[in-house]
């Protein structure tokens, strides 16, 4: 079968968490049996045209399939608040753009209900995102060159978080908790990637502006495989997303996460380390060495379900389900 994976991932957009997973799922597709697929082809006769994203050329791609086409909902109105200005606006129009496709691909149980609420007609199917186990795992000497990089001792505890600089993805919470303690060294990998219209820009800017020395900011990093293995702690802080990339990155990687507490998460990541509602719950679950390490031994296990070969799978059975 011949299939078309659509996704705006030019410029800035290439770091944002769809258009990662669209290419490690080109990438997996293109060792997978059977199925012969393309990346942002210009042609319109594919078997299966599966989109990733809302940009003009997913949306010029589905308009003109000539045969099945199918979305993953990697984005959904509930996932805009506190991430996007104009959000009220801009969630408008997912009804009308998401109900053209013939299929929707959801991620999680409430991304599902999500989607049925919205689309109560529209058929869906569940498959997890995915991870390049290949890629993120330890690395001594992607560890030792991280470090001596940014300057980081073989005793500093760094605490690492690869997110979009928003309030929904914890930044204020991240950046209160290194005020608090500077025993530890912070660093945030992700910038703004949707530009003038990320919520609250200046207000993050002008936070970021008065954190202490403790706090890194490194920007654009070229391999972020070695900012996992150099790292310490994983924290997220998000106070909502689907099935976060970074995490599975960062437990592939051998990484103890500690999480905040979101729905669902329990289940889909049996391996973070220790879960909190409530920013004060974080520095016991930072201090406690023994859970540390004990979850980073289980770290890599507990994604296996989701390695990019088998998720691959999973959508190749789906495209041969909908063209029988």
């Amino acid at each position: 079968m011949r299939v078309n994976i659509r996704v705006e991932n030019y410029s800035v957009f290439k770091y944002v968490g769809c258009a990662t997973v669209a290419m490690m799922l080109y990438n997996g597709l293109q060792k997978t049996p059977g199925v012969e697929v393309e990346l942002n082809s210009r042609e319109h006769d594919h078997d299966i045209t599966h989109c990733h994203t809302l940009g003009p050329g997913a949306v010029w791609s589905m308009l003109r399939a000539k045969h099945v086409k199918v979305l993953t909902a990697h984005s959904t109105p509930s996932l805009n608040a506190n991430n996007l200005a104009g959000a009220s606006l801009i969630n408008k129009i997912y009804k009308p753009m998401y109900g053209r496709y013939d299929h929707i691909i959801t991620i999680t149980g409430d991304n599902e209900r999500e989607i049925k609420e919205m689309l109560p007609d529209m058929p869906t199917t569940r498959i997890p995102s995915c991870v390049n186990m290949e890629k993120f795992r330890p690395d001594a000497e992607k560890r030792r060159i991280f470090r001596e990089t940014y300057g980081f001792s073989d005793d500093d505890k760094v605490i690492l978080q690869v997110a979009q600089q928003t309030p929904r993805k914890g930044i204020y919470d991240f950046l209160d908790l290194a005020d608090e303690h500077p025993e530890y060294k912070f660093m945030w990998v992700g910038g703004f990637p949707y530009g003038p219209i990320s919520d609250n820009r200046k207000k993050v800017e002008a936070r970021k502006a008065k954190a202490g020395d403790n706090v890194i900011f490194p920007g654009f990093v070229p391999d972020i495989t070695g900012v996992y293995a150099g790292a310490d702690v994983f924290l997220f802080p998000s106070y909502g997303d689907l099935m976060s990339i970074s995490i599975m990155e960062a437990l592939s990687s051998g990484l103890p996460v500690i999480s905040r507490d979101l729905s669902e998460y329990r289940e889909l990541f049996p391996g973070i380390a220790g879960f909190f509602t409530k920013n004060e719950e974080i520095a016991p679950l930072l201090a406690d060495e023994a859970m540390l390490r004990n979850a980073a031994s289980h770290a890599r296990a507990s994604v296996e379900p989701y390695d990019i070969y088998k998720v691959a799978q999973m959508h190749a059975d789906l495209y041969a389900e909908l063209l029988a």
